[in-house]
C-alpha cells in the first residue's frame, strides 16, 4: 500500500511537472502577447508565427552547426535562443512599420490583417522548410532526466525551459519598471496625448514594444523545440491558448499572465491524467469561461490604452 501511494505521488509530481513545462511555453507566449495586446491593444493573430520563427531559427542553427561546425553542436543552443529573439524582433519591427502602424484604433482591421499575415507566413515556412515537422539536434546536456527520488524522473530539458522562462520574465519586469523603455510604455498606455506633450516619441515606443513582444514569442519558439517538433502551423496551435492566458489574467497585467498561464497549464496537464486530451481541453475552457463570467475583467485588472 505504501508503494502504491508512493508511485501515485511520483506520477502526480511528474504530471504536475509536465504542466510546468507547458506553463513555461504558455507564459513566454503570453508575456509577448501581454506586451502587444495588453499594453498596445493590438490583436495580433500572427503572434504564433513569430513563435515559429524562433523555433525554425533553432533548427537552422542546429543544421548549420552539424554541417559546418560539429564541435559547436554542444554549445550552439544558447546562441540560437538569442538569435531567435533577434530574428523575431526584426520581423516584428518590420511588421509594425509596414502594417500595424496604419491600423491603430481599428481592431477588426488589425485582426484581419494579422490573420492574413499569419497565413502568409505559414506558406513561407512551408515553402522554405517543407510541410513536415522538424526537430533540431539538442545538446547532450539537455538530454536525460534528474531523479531526486526513486521512481521520480524530471526531464532536464523541462528544467532548462523553466529556468529560461524565469529569466525572461525577470528581464521583462525589470525593463518595464526600471528601464526608460518601460517608463515610456507605461506613460503611453496611461495617456498618449500627455506622453506626446512631454516629448515621448510614442510612435517609436509602439514599434519597439511590438518588436519586443514578437521577440519574446521567438524565445518561446526556441523553448518549444526542447519539448516538441516544429511545423509550419506549430505556432497557430498556441495562439488561442495565448489569448486565453492574457484575457484570463487581465489585459496588460504581467502578474495576471503568470497566474493565468500556471492555472491553465496545470489544469490541463492534471486533467489529461484522468481523461482524454480533448476532454481535458474542454474542462479547462469551461473552467476559464465560468470564472470570466464571474469576473470579466480577468484575475488582475489593469488599465489599457485609451
Amino acid at each position: 500500500m505504501d508503494m502504491t501511494l508512493n508511485d501515485m505521488l511520483n506520477i502526480g509530481l511528474m504530471q504536475g511537472f509536465a504542466g510546468l513545462s507547458l506553463f513555461s511555453v504558455l507564459l513566454l507566449m503570453g508575456l509577448g502577447l501581454a506586451v502587444i495586446f495588453g499594453q498596445m491593444g493590438v490583436i495580433n493573430m500572427a503572434h504564433g508565427e513569430f513563435m515559429t520563427i524562433g523555433a525554425y531559427t533553432v533548427y537552422l542553427g542546429s543544421t548549420l552547426a552539424e554541417s559546418f561546425a560539429p564541435g559547436l553542436v554542444q554549445s550552439y543552443f544558447p546562441v540560437a535562443i538569442v538569435a531567435a529573439f533577434l530574428f523575431a524582433f526584426a520581423a516584428g519591427w518590420v511588421t509594425e512599420w509596414a502594417l500595424i502602424r496604419h491600423l491603430y484604433k481599428r481592431p477588426l482591421d488589425t485582426l484581419l490583417a494579422t490573420w492574413g499575415l499569419s497565413l502568409g507566413l505559414q506558406q513561407v515556412f512551408r515553402s522554405t522548410f517543407g510541410p513536415k515537422e522538424v526537430s533540431p539536434t539538442l545538446p547532450e546536456w539537455l538530454m536525460g532526466s534528474w531523479a531526486p527520488a526513486e521512481g521520480l524522473d524530471i526531464p532536464i530539458n523541462g528544467l532548462f525551459v523553466m529556468g529560461l522562462t524565469a529569466l525572461v520574465t525577470a528581464l521583462l519586469l525589470l525593463a518595464l519598471y526600471k528601464a526608460r523603455w518601460g517608463l515610456r510604455v507605461r506613460a503611453t498606455v496611461s495617456n498618449r496625448v500627455m506622453a506626446n506633450a512631454i516629448g515621448i516619441n510614442t510612435k517609436q515606443t509602439d514599434r519597439l514594444t511590438f518588436a519586443i513582444g514578437c521577440g519574446i514569442a521567438g524565445v518561446a519558439g526556441a523553448a518549444f523545440t526542447t519539448i516538441g517538433s516544429t511545423g509550419p502551423t506549430s505556432g497557430s496551435l498556441y495562439i488561442v491558448d495565448s489569448f486565453l492566458v492574457v484575457t484570463f489574467g487581465g489585459a496588460g497585467s504581467l502578474l495576471g499572465t503568470v497566474a493565468s498561464a500556471f492555472g491553465i497549464a496545470q489544469t490541463q496537464s492534471i486533467s489529461e491524467f484522468f481523461m482524454s486530451g480533448s476532454n481535458a481541453k474542454v474542462l479547462t475552457l469551461m473552467t476559464v469561461i465560468t470564472i470570466l463570467m464571474l469576473r470579466p475583467q480577468g484575475l488582475f485588472a489593469s488599465k489599457v490604452r485609451r
